[in-house]
């Protein structure tokens, strides 16, 4: 994920009044090692790209990652507020979704240049009590110059919940590996599997130290989870990646996520596709058993004449 703090110069927290948003600009290189992470974990029978290839839709994520100094982080084991992102004084942040425009393909190994920026930070009233989202909006310029990739990312932030109504899932240590996370069922239906490897292993992947994802008593005891929580941007990228498996990710335009509600680790789930017409489509990842997406994923390919890249 691009938004941590860890792009920023170390420095106590500072209060909401002291704190403006900074463009972030930072030169990086599209981590081969990242990739090659990301592609034992799918491990769904499809070739690892190799540097000089195109970089799949979402994969950013992974080989644009940031590792936070250590003496950055916080309880909760996101970086330290008041950098970057502003210093909101609400425990819980959760991956909410945003848009991802893909105007030119990456390149696994080439050298990128990244701009980021906090767009708006808004409170508001929900059921839970107060919240605030926060929009942060990216750039990322390939080699060349040129744009490549315009993405907007939405965090919401808001108070820790006392414990689950849902009954507790099985707690993390008795849970084995499972293999790999997709299995194609049927035409655009995967079951989607996760265990605490797997979250562990995309937590490395993608720096992200969040706890709820690999610490379960403090998922389960301090942030009122009933089990550990399956990473949002994960599920999401599982969404893009039966686009590779269905061969159409070469003419990915833009991509829109929605985070809608949790899912738990080793809770059985189902991504299929739920709409086409056109070259618009929508793919959701669904908990057994139920009609509402925990993540929805609207795409927007373009003309089968105008492909961009050769197949990932």
């Amino acid at each position: 994920m691009s938004t941590g703090d860890g792009r920023n110069s170390a420095g106590p927290a500072v209060s909401p009044d002291e704190w403006t948003s900074q463009v972030a600009t930072t030169e990086e290189v599209v981590d081969p090692a990242a990739v090659r992470a990301v592609a034992a974990l799918f491990d769904d029978g499809l070739a690892t790209p190799a540097p000089g290839d195109p970089l799949p839709p979402m994969w950013h994520w992974a080989a644009l990652s940031d590792w936070t100094a250590s003496g950055r982080i916080a309880a909760d084991g996101h970086p330290v507020r008041g950098g970057f992102l502003p210093p909101i004084d609400l425990p819980r942040r959760m991956f909410a979704g945003g848009e991802v425009v893909l105007h030119a393909p990456l390149t696994v190994g080439e050298t990128i240049r990244r701009e980021s920026v906090v767009d708006s930070v808004v409170e508001k009233k929900g059921r839970t009590g107060t919240l605030v989202v926060v929009t942060v909006s990216t750039r990322i310029f390939g080699a060349a110059g040129r744009l490549a990739v315009a993405e907007r990312q939405n965090l919401i932030y808001r108070a820790a919940g006392a414990s689950s109504s849902r009954p507790a899932v099985q707690p993390a240590a008795e849970l084995l590996p499972i293999g790999p996370p997709l299995h194609r069922v049927d035409d655009w239906t995967w079951e989607f599997a996760t265990d605490p490897t797997l979250l562990m292993r995309f937590s490395a992947a993608t720096s992200n130290a969040h706890r709820i994802h690999y610490d379960w008593p403090y998922a389960t005891h301090v942030e009122g989870y009933p089990g550990l929580v399956v990473h949002g941007p994960l599920m999401t990228m599982a969404l893009a990646e039966t686009l590779r498996l269905q061969g159409i990710s070469g003419r990915i335009a833009t991509l829109r996520h929605r985070n809608l509600k949790p899912l738990f680790c080793a809770e059985p789930a189902m991504l299929r596709r739920t709409h086409a017409e056109g070259d618009l489509l929508t793919v959701g990842l669904f908990g057994r058993g139920e009609s509402d997406p925990c993540v929805s994923l609207e795409v927007e390919l373009a003309p089968a004449s105008t492909e961009r890249s050769r197949s990932l």
